[in-house]
């Protein structure tokens, strides 16, 4: 006994003599993904909040199975593990004072970079690196909190987006939505131009207009870019009558494998619209999806009737994500049928391959 208390007082009463290893997220031990796959996405950055919504209290967040916790200190913003390394209790229960990410369970402090501070119930002992947090790499940009569970092995970067900054645009970041759905099948239902008529016939579309043109689709070094052309307008149905005689509409989609997607649609009188459609995996089969987008035109017009109409298009999609079947998207070519205009979904599938998932 008199062995064990000693060895307990020498790791939490002595500093590490050493540095401490760089903390890193395994897999989870209840992982929802195939064997490899959480590995390979665990490479990429996704968002996991909106900057907007971090106030005083710290925010639950979870991303590839892995519950985080994130907060805000005069520091700026950090992100680590919502895993308390003393009884495993989630931070995000706790508070920020002073700085400071604080335990609800026995009060432990936690510094920015995970180092734990002070033991309350021991306010003489210098907390030794097994109390360390588990910290991640932490990055705002559109609106967005950032993270990778793999930083010291990231692949792509995250996808730029150079209007959100551009003074001759309006951002507007939409509320995030929830999916029970898996983030490759929503990205693809986002890249699917043959669906507008017969899903989204009351926002904008037109089931007597269901003909897709032949459009072309290019392999980029992030991916791949599908440009459509056709006479469905991206009005919505209330202000269809704004719309030019004879208006052709130009939509570009850039997808950036493996759950990124912008598509750029060309508005009358030089007007732009560009939509980023971010599925970030919560687990294989839930998704919360995350849209910033940008205008030229309109620009002091309604931001609630902008999120009205883009929960409209949400909810319609959302309906018809949850009910597909198998949930995972298939990546086997021969496992669903196609028709020409699937040329993106088909790209798409091909893209998710290369980069080493299996659905």
């Amino acid at each position: 006994m008199s062995e064990t208390i000693s060895l307990l007082a020498e790791r939490t009463d002595e500093p590490s003599a050493v540095a401490p290893p760089r903390p890193f997220v395994r897999r989870p031990r209840d992982c929802t993904y195939a064997e490899g796959d959480w590995e390979v996405l665990s490479r990429f950055w996704f968002p996991i909040a909106r900057v907007k919504d971090l106030a005083d209290k710290p925010v639950r967040s979870v991303l590839l199975d892995v519950n985080l916790v994130v907060y805000r200190t005069t520091q700026g913003i950090s992100v680590a593990r919502d895993l308390c390394p003393h009884r495993g209790v989630p931070l995000s229960m706790g508070w920020v004072e002073n700085d400071e990410l604080v335990c609800p369970y026995h009060g432990l402090r936690f510094a920015n970079d995970g180092r734990c501070v002070r033991i309350p119930a021991q306010p003489n002992v210098v907390p030794s690196d097994r109390f360390r947090a588990t910290t991640l790499p932490a990055t705002e940009l559109y609106g967005l909190v950032w993270t990778c569970l793999d930083p010291d092995n990231a692949q792509g970067g995250i996808p730029d987006f150079p209007e959100w900054d551009d003074a001759h645009f309006q951002a507007i970041l939409c509320p995030p939505v929830a999916m029970e759905a898996s983030p490759g099948r929503q990205v693809e239902g986002f890249i699917d131009v043959a669906h507008f008529a017969w899903i989204h016939h009351e926002a904008f579309a037109d089931r007597e207009n269901p003909v897709v043109p032949v459009y072309q689709t290019k392999s980029t070094d992030y991916g791949f870019r599908s440009t459509y052309i056709s006479g469905i307008s991206n009005f919505p149905k209330a202000l269809q009558h704004l719309e030019p005689e004879g208006f052709v509409w130009r939509r570009v989609f850039d997808v950036h494998p493996p759950y990124t997607a912008f598509l750029t649609v060309d508005f009358p009188e030089g007007g732009v619209l560009r939509i980023m459609n971010i599925a970030t995996p919560v687990s294989a089969r839930r998704t919360t999806l995350y849209v910033p987008l940008v205008r030229n035109f309109d620009m002091t017009g309604s931001v609630d009737d902008v999120y009205a109409f883009n929960a409209q298009i949400f909810a319609e999609d959302q309906a018809i994500v949850e009910a597909q079947s198998p949930e995972d998207l298939p990546l086997e070519l021969d496992d669903e049928a196609h028709f020409a205009a699937d040329r993106s979904s088909v790209a798409y599938r091909k893209a998710l391959r290369e980069l080493g998932l299996t659905g």
